[in-house]
C-alpha cells in the first residue's frame, strides 16, 4: 500500500485527537475514493453527451441493412 501526507492546521490536528477512536486513515481513504467516483461518474457522463452530439441522425429513407448487404456483395 502506498502512504500519502496530509497537512492540517494544527487546531484540526487537537480537534481529531479527541476523536482518537475514529481511524482517520481509512476517512481519508473513503473520502479519496468517493471523489475519484464522482470525478468517474462525470467523465462517463461529459463522453456520453460528447457522443451524442458527434452522432449524425440517418435519413428515415436510410436502411442500415441494404449498405451492409451491399458492402458483403462487394468483397
Amino acid at each position: 500500500m502506498s502512504t500519502i501526507t496530509v497537512r492540517i492546521d494544527p487546531e484540526i490536528k487537537k480537534r481529531m485527537r479527541k476523536f482518537s477512536y475514529i481511524n482517520w486513515s481509512e476517512v481519508v481513504r473513503r473520502a479519496i475514493i468517493e471523489k475519484l467516483m464522482e470525478e468517474e461518474k462525470k467523465n462517463i457522463a461529459e463522453a456520453l453527451i460528447l457522443n451524442e452530439k458527434l452522432r449524425r441522425k440517418a435519413h428515415k429513407e436510410w436502411d442500415s441493412t441494404e449498405v451492409i448487404k451491399k458492402w458483403r456483395r462487394m468483397r
